[in-house]
């Protein structure tokens, strides 16, 4: 028996063994885990050839872990040495997040931010050729808000439709939304965002031009809000949302109470001057002054005195009904007026004119065309909220109510 003190040493584990030990995953800190080099390398070595690089490694920590990480917030990349190469944070449903990499090389950063309920995978390579994953899922939304976007989508509007967004729910972080609005034109035309309270008393913001815009002009919206917070009682947004319409012919209608006169303008000239038969003065009857747009040709409706809060005064199948604001205001036939057309206004607020004239006025006009109504017996201007009031406020006050100053 060989004495204890005298045993043998146990031989050294080869260096490929000890290297896949000592890989380890700590919190959200990972380390990549590269095999070493293989016997005959080694031996290669000894004999005078050129042995091979040591096995490249990286090692990444990511902001986002775990599999309730919150939502709201851009995915941080910091490497724990060197300089990164790439970083790709792909999303379990089909997305991806794009983003930079820091001055310095350390930290890459999203440009947007993780969307609720979503799994992400994150692979980073450093410009030594090292590699490192991760992976995270955020938490599902407990609250989600949606929106109603106008005009449709590959409409064509008149000069005044401005890109008006209402939202389902209130929101409080009007900054961090109006930042995911991204509008572009086909000729870089000026205008700026507005919020406002929808007639229906829900929060909207609408994008208008600084003046009417030029026909043929192409208008997109990317609306990049999947991941966005509205803020208390709003929720998450859990969506991209997109769209685009162009602009039409250039035209205008003019209608002047004090002379009960209705002119369609095309491109400067003047194409139809018929009369007409505005709001009664002197109550509630009167009709809105200032620029209304036209929102909607709905064409044969039921029109009832109750629902605008007139009472039982009149219950009429209206022709040729072209919504002016959400209040009730309209331009439409009205036969049943005909005595006043031209000489008074008596109607219950809305623009009347023959059967004829309304029919011509229907075909021509398109949603999105102003109407400048002017005349001294009205009830007061048509408000931003109440259908497209927005042109009844100066461009400098309009720019102030863009949560981006």
């Amino acid at each position: 028996m060989i004495p204890a003190f005298l045993t043998p040493a146990r031989p050294p584990r080869p260096a490929r063994l000890a290297l896949i030990a000592g890989c380890a995953v700590l919190g959200v800190t990972l380390t990549a885990c590269s095999g070493g080099a293989a016997a005959s390398d080694r031996d290669a070595g000894k004999n005078g050839d050129a042995a091979p690089s040591k096995a490249a490694r990286a090692s990444i920590s990511v902001n986002l872990h775990g599999t309730a990480a919150p939502a709201g917030k851009p995915v941080t990349v910091t490497l724990a040495a060197g300089k990164l190469n790439e970083v790709t944070v792909s999303a379990g449903k089909g997305g991806a997040l794009s983003g930079r990499i820091s001055a310095d090389g350390r930290t890459w950063t999203s440009d947007r931010v993780a969307a609720p309920g979503t799994a992400y995978r994150v692979e980073a390579r450093d410009t030594s050729g090292g590699s490192d994953t991760a992976s995270f899922t955020t938490r599902a939304a407990d609250k989600v808000n949606k929106l109603t976007l106008a005009p449709g989508k590959n409409t064509t509007v008149g000069i005044a439709q401005p890109l008006s967004i209402v939202f389902d729910n209130p929101v409080k972080d009007k900054a961090a939304v109006e930042k995911a609005l991204k509008v572009s034109t086909s000729n870089d035309t000026e205008g700026s965002w507005g919020w406002l309270r929808d007639y229906s008393g829900r929060d909207r913001v609408d994008w208008r031009p600084k003046e009417y815009w030029k026909s043929g002009t192409r208008i997109t919206l990317d609306a990049e809000l999947n991941g966005v917070d509205s803020g208390p009682a709003g929720g998450f947004f859990v969506r991209d949302y997109a769209t685009a319409f162009t602009v039409g012919a250039s035209q205008v209608v003019k209608v002047d109470l004090d002379r009960h006169r209705l002119a369609l303008e095309r491109d400067g000239r003047t194409v139809m001057d018929v009369p007409v038969s505005g709001g009664t003065p002197g109550g509630d009857k009167r009709s809105w002054r200032g620029t209304a747009v036209l929102m909607a040709k709905e064409g044969t409706i039921n029109m009832r005195s109750e629902t605008v809060g007139l009472g039982h005064t009149y219950d009429k199948m209206v022709d040729y009904s072209m919504r002016l604001t959400w209040s009730g205001m309209y331009a439409h036939a009205a036969p049943w007026n005909a005595a006043y057309f031209g000489r008074a206004n008596h109607s219950s607020g809305c623009v009347g004119m023959s059967d004829a004239d309304a029919a011509a006025l229907y075909r021509q006009a398109h949603v999105g065309d102003p109407f400048e109504i002017t005349g001294a017996e009205t009830k007061g201007t048509v408000a931003e909220g109440n259908g497209y009031g927005a042109w009844n406020v100066s461009w400098d006050v309009w720019r102030t109510r863009s949560a981006l100053g």
